[in-house]
């Protein structure tokens, strides 16, 4: 099983990213500001959707470990979530930018249950990267409608 590993630049990459990491779990504690290298990262548990369809029936797919960071930060607010919580987790439904003086704006990492991560940004950028761990995953996300 190959590793991944993407960019975005724009708002079509950054839906392929997102679809990549719908369902992804995520650690409190795996996430962090550098405020001074102004980029944002956070390490996920990813369900491998690229490889769930050739799954065999009654089969759950494949979790990932992966590392994700947006550069060009300016600045980072969190919602409804204990940020102090570090063994907390999150599971990462979507990922979204929105354009506000260009080539900057913002973007939101939403997760169940309502939270949300939203990052001020001068450009859009971010990477992608497996990190070589994988696992049998122990339910296949479902999705209703």
């Amino acid at each position: 099983m190959s590793d991944l590993k993407l960019i975005a630049l724009d708002t079509e990459d950054l839906d392929v990213v997102s679809a990549t990491t719908q369902d992804a779990i995520v650690r409190v504690g795996d996430m962090a500001f550098a405020r001074g290298d102004r980029r944002f990262a956070l390490m996920m548990n990813r369900f491998a959707w690229e490889h769930a369809d050739g799954r065999a029936r009654g089969q759950p797919g494949v979790r990932k470990r992966a590392a994700l960071h947006f550069d060009h930060v300016t600045g980072v607010r969190a919602a409804g979530f204990d940020l102090s919580a570090q063994e907390g987790v999150l599971e990462l439904l979507s990922i979204r930018f929105t354009e506000a003086v260009a080539p900057g704006g913002h973007i939101d990492l939403v997760f169940a249950g309502g939270a949300a991560i939203r990052l001020d940004v001068e450009v859009l950028e971010a990477r992608l990267q497996d990190l070589g761990a994988a696992w049998a995953a122990r339910l296949k996300p479902e999705h209703v409608g």
